[in-house]
């Protein structure tokens, strides 16, 4: 357990074990030649170590561009586990990355390189809290419980003034949503400054829940530079708010970490620019890898897509994705699920028949605003649509008595 381990899924044309050792050496004690006080000792002690090498199949074509292959070779995949010794990093999980993944997708040998998964030893818990709040946080503040909370995110993403994004908010608030959220791109941005839009959306929320109890969660987007950020996390709070939102890849790790360190809301964690890290099998990152990262980093909710999204992702990747967000980390890290990405009622039965949970956050943007009926019919078809998938009823029967869902599925597909 002094060991940090990482898992690869590669493709070389050279001799398979010789490649790795060079992966290894790359990433810890090694270099492209012999160099002097590279000693015996030094690299037992420091060196990354071989555990596992399973061969996969061969291919006649790389899958990248760019690699030297060896002459007259086919191009051999395979699964690879190495370990780091905990003494080369330390609990730091920007020197963690640098070192499971760093250079080695530049490496000449490899043809495909993708970092599947990392396990991280019990010094990583210590250095880092993990999630503030997480799901039974998240619940505790929205009063939801017993089902998946639902939410939208503001449409259009952005040009709204903080008074039409206010004004959105109390239709939204009044049609009974649970959470609400800026567009990722929708920062603190010249037409809508993120303390003027805060002021106003929370004007909204503080007085809904003065009538009725309810407190909506809005996520606002505070994405900027270190100082930006918790300045404008400090106004949320100040005003009322229960959520801040980041874009976690354009922040990055440690700015995440940081944040965390001073939040007292939740952080709602959106992985814009995911797709430049994963759309190829063979390269980049999976995501099982990327979400253990910011979990540790402190992220309370995480978005995973959702099934037939409009993205290029699958519904397999989207549900496997969902699942390692509810796998206990270190023991004790679980996060909040994100679905969203074309997501409507229509896809209710089948989410929660696939991930077998009701812990999640159900985002729908065009499946509540372009309901013909306007976006307080498509709140309702949303609420309608989870409440037959969890009594088991079909959409198409469910929605005979309930005529918001009859015209979701008339507009979005499942009911002509």
């Amino acid at each position: 357990m002094d060991r940090i381990y990482a898992t690869y899924r590669l493709e070389t044309a050279h001799e398979l074990r010789r490649a790795v050792d060079l992966m290894a050496g790359e990433q810890s004690a090694g270099t492209f030649v012999k160099v002097p006080g590279e000693t015996p000792e030094l690299l037992a002690n420091h060196g990354a170590r071989v555990e596992r090498i399973t061969e996969l199949e061969t291919v006649d074509v790389p899958s990248l561009p760019g690699a030297k292959p060896a002459k007259g070779q086919r191009y051999q995949r395979a699964e690879v586990v190495l370990s780091f010794p905990f003494a080369n990093i330390g609990p730091s999980m920007t020197t963690c990355m640098t070192a499971v993944s760093g250079n080695l997708y530049e490496l000449g040998p490899f043809s495909g390189l993708r970092l599947m998964d990392v396990q991280f030893p019990p010094a990583f818990k210590d250095a880092y809290p993990g999630p503030q709040f997480g799901i039974e946080g998240t619940r505790r503040l929205t009063g939801v419980e017993g089902r998946p909370l639902l939410g939208t995110i503001i449409k259009p993403s952005v040009g709204f003034s903080p008074q039409q994004t206010a004004d959105l908010v109390k239709l939204l608030c009044e049609a009974g949503l649970d959470f609400i959220k800026d567009d990722e791109l929708q920062t603190n941005s010249p037409h809508s400054p993120l303390a003027e839009r805060v002021q106003a959306v929370m004007r909204v929320v503080n007085d809904f829940a003065d009538r009725t109890g309810k407190q909506v969660m809005v996520a606002f987007n505070i994405t900027g530079d270190l100082d930006e950020m918790l300045r404008g996390h400090d106004i949320v709070l100040e005003h009322g708010g229960t959520c801040v939102m980041v874009n976690l890849i354009p922040v990055g790790l440690a700015a995440v970490a940081h944040l965390r360190r001073h939040s007292q809301l939740p952080i709602h964690g959106h992985r814009a620019g995911w797709g430049a890290l994963t759309r190829h099998p063979y390269l980049g990152w999976e995501y099982i890898a990327f979400q253990k990262f910011f979990r540790l980093a402190g992220v309370d909710h995480l978005h995973v897509n959702g099934l037939r999204n409009k993205f290029c992702e699958s519904d397999e990747s989207v549900i496997a994705s969902a699942r390692e967000c509810l796998t206990p980390l270190l023991d004790g890290y679980t996060v909040l699920p994100v679905f969203s990405s074309g997501q409507w009622a229509g896809q209710a039965p089948d989410t929660y028949q696939a991930l077998g949970s009701l812990d999640l956050l159900y985002l729908a943007g065009g499946g509540i605003m372009a309901h013909p009926d306007g976006p307080a019919a498509g709140v309702a078809s949303l609420r309608e649509g989870w409440e037959a998938a969890l009594a088991g009823i079909p959409l198409a029967e469910y929605a005979q008595t309930h005529p918001a869902l009859r015209g979701a599925l008339a507009l979005y597909g499942g009911l002509s």
